[in-house]
């Protein structure tokens, strides 16, 4: 096994994890309301949970309006509910099979909030951009001690390996910063 190997398996699991944080972000209110904060919004729908993009098509219908265009007119009064349950403080419009869902505009507290919860998302993402890296530095070491790598690939891969995870952690960075700054209008 080479050092290089090591580093690419890291690099799978980091833009994963980049993309799941990305994702975590999209879910946070600002101002501007993405179709991301009501997708994973599980809603009864004849006894069974289903996320709400299985239920229809969600898209903007402007900056501070979500429209959910739902595949049945069966499915509304289960997807108002859980929408109302989320506590996600949404006003409801309901024409036929399409639910509108609007947010007033955000307070400077409810923004203090969001960002408080943005730099704990950001923080937990970090921790495990962490452990992904000891995990890599932790496998290169063993792949030394087993004589399948030598010592100076052992620290090229170590090397590598810090310049890998900081980029993943600027890009991180970079995303929370844009999200923070949307939140603040």
């Amino acid at each position: 096994m080479t050092y290089q190997e090591i580093i690419e398996k890291i690099k799978s699991e980091l833009q994963k994890a980049m993309d799941d944080f990305k994702a975590e972000t999209m879910k946070l209110r600002s101002n501007r309301l993405s179709p991301a904060l009501l997708e994973d919004v599980e809603a009864n729908c004849f006894g069974s949970f289903l996320p709400m993009k299985q239920l229809g098509a969600i898209t903007n219908a402007g900056p501070r309006e979500l429209m959910v265009e739902l595949w049945d007119k069966s499915y509304v009064e289960g997807a108002v509910k859980a929408v109302e349950q989320a506590g996600l403080n949404l006003g409801v419009r309901i024409n036929d099979k399409t639910i509108y869902f609007s947010a007033p505009p955000l307070t400077e507290e409810t923004r203090l909030e969001v960002i408080k919860l943005l730099d704990k998302i950001k923080e937990e993402a970090f921790q495990g951009v962490r452990r992904l890296r000891d995990k890599a530095w932790k496998d290169l070491q063993d792949a030394c001690v087993r004589s399948e790598l030598r010592e100076d690939d052992k620290f090229k891969g170590r090397d590598k390996l810090d310049e890998t995870t900081r980029e993943y952690r600027e890009k991180m960075e970079e995303i929370a910063k844009r999200k923070e700054e949307e939140i603040k209008g």
